[in-house]
């Protein structure tokens, strides 16, 4: 046997003992997986401050705007329109925050950085339910700038912290299930623009044929037919009623049993054509 052939020997049998001495680090649970995807995405927030930009300025341009444009020709001052519109105007603005879930996917997707994801050894969801909890962060943050800025403006909620923290609970919640339908989205068309005009297309008619503006009962009934089984609307009527201490158990209920559908639906969507995307 040659030196050569002898180096070669010891070389692989070091590398074998040095593998052999340590135990291979365990297999990462669901939720750790899930919880260091959230974290990737949060630590992306960070390294690209303009996607704060919709969590800040859009609360803030969205309460100016429908305050003070609308509230003396529908409630006689803008003060007065304000404690009927902002849980509207919240349930609005962070409904329509949703639908930078799916832009952000697809632009992961064209970048090739799912392939590797799909490559690891780790529960499949996990990357989906982690990019969904770090939203759920930035949606909690469109809340807090929504609920200070209005009571800057002087709403003042009847049910007190505890009805307004309820309100922002079932808001995320139903956001939570809302974001699985963009999510499927963002797997079946080709680019991040074509998501973002698509999701519009849906929630624009959503958040606008709803409660959050004006009382159904001023519009013509073939719209009144169509807002009182629009779920924006009983998300609507479910956060005014925490807020302002009269809780609606029947729109509570209506707004957890859309969540559970939306998420039964379009989460078994999202990870079939997770498994299968190119």
């Amino acid at each position: 046997m040659t030196t050569l052939d002898t180096d070669t020997t010891l070389s692989a049998a070091r590398l074998r003992a040095a593998l052999a001495s340590h135990e291979p680090p365990p297999l990462a649970t669901r939720t750790s997986a899930s919880l260091t995807f959230a974290w990737r995405a949060v630590l992306k927030i960070k390294h690209v401050p303009m996607q704060l930009f919709d969590v800040t300025m859009f609360p803030i341009m969205f309460v100016l705007l429908f305050t003070y444009l609308f509230g003396g020709a529908l409630a006689g001052s803008p003060t007065a329109y304000l404690q009927q519109l902002l849980p509207g105007i919240l349930v609005m603005t962070v409904a329509m925050i949703t639908v930078y879930t799916g832009s952000a996917l697809n632009n992961d997707i064209a970048k090739g950085i799912f392939e590797r994801f799909r490559s690891l050894p780790i529960w499949r969801p996990a990357v989906l339910v982690g990019m969904l909890l770090a939203d759920t962060v930035r949606y909690a943050g469109a809340s807090l700038v929504v609920l200070t800025l209005g009571l800057i403006l002087g709403y003042r909620p009847d049910g007190g912290v505890g009805g307004v923290l309820l309100a922002v609970v079932l808001l995320l919640v139903f956001c939570f299930g809302l974001s699985w339908v963009w999510t499927t989205l963002a797997f079946r068309l080709q680019t991040p623009d074509s998501v973002m005009q698509v999701s519009m297309t849906i929630l624009f008619p959503l958040t606008f044929a709803s409660n959050v503006f004006v009382d159904p009962s001023t519009m013509p009934g073939w719209v009144q037919a169509i807002v009182d089984v629009n779920p924006i609307s009983h998300l609507t009527t479910a956060a005014r009623g925490f807020m302002d201490g009269n809780p609606d158990g029947g729109a509570v209920l209506t707004v957890l049993v859309w969540t559970v559908a939306l998420v039964a639906v379009f989460a078994p969507l999202t990870m079939r054509a997770f498994a299968r995307e190119r």
